[in-house]
């Protein structure tokens, strides 16, 4: 009952871990606002939230903006309050290359994506938490932020850099009552999954797909960490690839 009529922003919510983690927190009772730049898909997964008796909407974004990010956090606030729980989950990998073949452009594209987008979410959402004392704000991590991966330099630069901001708000608003949160889910069967496979880039590329965890078990351990349970973990990256946090989290 902890999360009924809490205010939750997810980020590239059109499918994968955003749109099943929209789905477990309407469940959990939260009312969710669905981002993305497929403004189709975030609507219909919204719709079904409502069919279902859950509270949502629909708010297309480009988290590489900040304008518009700052608009999405207005438009959640204006329709169902301030928002009390924000997921970073946007994020992509293409296009995956080598360093010396990488395109300066699509290079800094994934920047403004996975690494400006985070900042951008914390910034909109932080002042109204801090001034209220309460809030979470859990950011979609990766193993890549802790070594290199050919192919992969623009995600594993990105993902470092946004568990660094995890960091940086534990330590700038944690004392003011804002949990923040890095989730690693390990390898989920996504299209991010779909694109790795087909680079034939490095060894995650050449993993059965059936060794992927489903999209829903991230969302579920979502959650959790917005819950109680989460507070041991504030300031801290945890991983889904820890059979202990698994079962703490109720997952198989």
């Amino acid at each position: 009952m902890h999360l009924v009529g809490k205010v939750a922003v997810v980020t590239g919510a059109s499918r994968g871990i955003g749109a099943a983690t929209a789905r477990e927190l309407a469940k959990a009772g939260a009312k969710v606002v669905l981002a993305a730049r497929s403004e189709r898909d975030i609507a219909a997964i919204a719709a079904d939230i409502r069919d279902a008796g859950g509270d949502a909407i629909a708010q297309t974004c480009d988290v590489a903006s900040y304008e518009a990010v700052a608009y999405l956090v207005a438009t959640a606030a204006g329709q169902f309050g301030p928002v009390d729980i924000l997921v970073n989950n946007a994020g992509v990998i293409e296009p995956i290359a080598h360093l010396a073949d990488s395109d300066p452009e699509a290079w800094g594209q994934v920047v403004d994506i996975n690494l400006k987008g985070v900042y951008h979410g914390i910034r909109a959402v932080l002042p109204s938490m801090v001034e209220r004392k309460s809030g979470t704000i859990i950011t979609i991590g990766s193993g890549a932020a802790h070594g290199a991966m050919e192919g992969w330099s623009h995600y594993c630069t990105t993902k470092a850099g946004a568990l660094m901001l995890t960091h940086a708000v534990h330590k700038e608003a944690g004392e003011a009552g804002v949990r923040s949160i890095n989730l690693s889910p390990g390898t989920v069967a996504t299209q991010m999954q779909v694109d790795i496979k087909a680079s034939g880039i490095n060894p995650v590329s050449q993993l059965d797909p059936s060794v992927h965890i489903p999209a829903d078990w991230p969302a579920k351990a979502i959650v959790w960490l917005c819950g109680p349970e989460g507070e041991e973990f504030a300031g801290e990256e945890i991983s889904l690839r820890d059979t202990e946090i698994r079962k703490r989290v109720g997952l198989a």
